[in-house]
């Protein structure tokens, strides 16, 4: 099984670190930088997991943006925003735009690492995530 793993970040060291948490076997990493990249790279291919921060290059709604075109673009993907402004205002606008998770910053690999794994998108932490994630569908208890 491929994953497709799309990280919005404008901030190099946290989009670096993600990108070498998802860089296994079986997983195409995109890392992007603004709105423009991620709208290009939603439009060429399906996510199954997108990352995205909220506030991108200073614009205050920059991820939100990026999860509405995602929720055209990948609409099975599962996206979670990823905030060191976590106020009520973003909490409820990130999921009315199909944010499945909402998770401030600083937060730690293990969390995004289990957030992944809960859909079967292999990390360095969890690489048998995807394989896992196939037999509970096969098994009928996912």
């Amino acid at each position: 099984m491929s994953c497709n793993v799309l990280i919005v970040e404008d901030e190099l060291s946290i989009r670096d670190t993600l990108a070498e948490l998802f860089e296994v076997d079986g997983t195409r990493v995109t890392r992007v930088a603004t709105l423009d990249e991620a709208k290009k790279a939603l439009a060429a291919e399906p996510y199954q997991l997108i990352l995205s921060d909220i506030r991108l290059g200073g614009k205050r709604d920059g991820g939100l943006q990026v999860m509405a075109a995602a929720g055209l673009l990948s609409p099975e993907a599962v996206v979670s925003a990823l905030t060191a402004f976590p106020d009520q205002d973003n909490r409820l606008a990130s999921k009315r735009l199909g944010a499945t998770y909402f998770l401030e910053k600083p937060v730690g690999l293990e969390t995004i690492a289990s957030v992944a794994a809960k859909h079967g998108v292999p990390s360095s932490l969890f690489p048998h995530a995807a394989v896992a994630a196939a037999d509970e569908t096969t098994n009928g208890t996912a």
